[in-house]
């Protein structure tokens, strides 16, 4: 149809522009490479990256990316086998993608960034040693969650870790009471210097001998637990992605639903990709604030707080695309309660069970959060 010939058109333009892109940016690094080399330099890159990342074999890696780079996000109307493909032969060259990428970050470019943003809004969370007493207890738990798009749980697990610190030689010689309020099932495990059958039956973490004491200034991982699940009852937020195919384009609703709302999730990030070389999206009503980066095609929903008052919230926008082309979704939070609602009541001295002042910090974190 006539509809089809402008969209394959139009797709093998933006197709071709970014090969031209990739493949001048590849020419201009190359010969960066070159002119590092003859002035005597290495031909790795610093920046944290290691120095034997990129070496002189990568070249034949670098001159290969122009050809495998994947192709624009705007895809067909309906499922063709070739897209299968495609997906197949890009996951092939991940590899070398991921090389191409680290490349363009050692020059200074921004490429992702979601690790390292993850790592600062963790560190935010973070107690600074200075406001810290004698000894410290930290817990910290990170959720993979994986979810379909037209509903259902396809994958969550929860990691959690108690870790203690003493900070003052003092107070080596302790044990901590834990009080477990879980009730979705979690599986507990002490470390093997840990006192199992006091644990059990008190919820008391100790050294099997009471003796020795903890390292001084070290954080030590004392009990750790998992849970998973497939029951989306139990995800701590749920998002409802509903594009809506208009012929001319799309209207997208999106929303989301704290399940459990004894959490506070903070610095939430709700992060949609768009189609490339369209614009950027109408948006209609939104709850909290929006941002579109034109150059990854991607709308940022950023909501500074969802709690038990703030529980549920949706944005409207629009623009040209096919329904496909808004998924995978991504879900960022942190947030100061943990998930398995497990929580530090006290630390005693072995000798003579007299309180030890302590501080103590909850992290619950996004490993992985998508909706596919």
């Amino acid at each position: 149809s006539h509809e089809e010939a402008v969209f394959k058109s139009v797709r093998e333009t933006q197709e071709k522009e970014a090969k031209i892109q990739m493949q001048k940016r590849a020419k201009e690094l190359q010969v960066a490479r070159r002119e590092n080399q003859k002035a005597g330099r290495s031909a790795g890159f610093g920046g944290g990256f290691g120095s034997g990342s990129f070496t002189q074999r990568d070249n034949p890696v670098i001159d290969s990316v122009p050809m495998d780079t994947p192709k624009p996000s705007y895809t067909a109307a309906t499922s063709k086998p070739s897209s299968s493909r495609n997906a197949l032969r890009l996951g092939s060259k991940k590899k070398d993608v991921d090389t191409f990428v680290g490349q363009l970050e050692s020059e200074g470019e921004k490429v992702g960034g979601t690790k390292s943003s993850l790592s600062s809004a963790v560190a935010k969370q973070t107690t600074p040693v200075k406001d810290q007493e004698g000894v410290h207890i930290a817990i910290e738990e990170k959720i993979s969650l994986t979810a379909g798009r037209d509903g259902g749980l396809q994958n969550m697990e929860v990691h959690g870790l108690v870790k203690v610190k003493v900070n003052d030689e003092t107070y080596g010689k302790i044990k901590v009471n834990v009080q477990n309020n879980d009730k979705k099932g979690i599986q507990l495990q002490t470390h093997p210097n840990v006192d199992k059958k006091l644990f059990n039956a008190s919820s008391c973490i100790a050294l099997k001998n009471q003796e020795k004491s903890f390292p001084l200034n070290t954080d030590v991982g004392v009990l750790k637990w998992r849970f998973q699940t497939q029951d989306e009852d139990m995800m701590p937020l749920q998002i409802n992605c509903w594009p809506n195919d208009t012929g001319s384009g799309c209207d997208v609703n999106i929303e989301y639903e704290l399940k459990q709302t004894d959490l506070e999730l903070h610095d939430v990030t709700i992060l949609i990709p768009l189609p490339s070389g369209v614009g950027a999206p109408v948006v209609g009503d939104c709850d909290g604030e929006y941002n579109f980066d034109s150059r990854k095609s991607v709308l940022q929903w950023n909501l500074a707080v969802i709690d038990a008052n703030n529980e549920s919230g949706s944005m409207e926008f629009s623009i040209a695309g096919h329904p496909d082309d808004f998924f995978p979704v991504n879900v960022n939070f942190i947030s100061k309660n943990s998930y398995c609602d497990l929580q530090i009541t006290e630390v005693q001295n072995c000798s003579d069970d007299s309180p030890v002042k302590f501080s103590s910090e909850v992290v619950f974190y996004v490993d992985r959060y998508e909706i596919v």
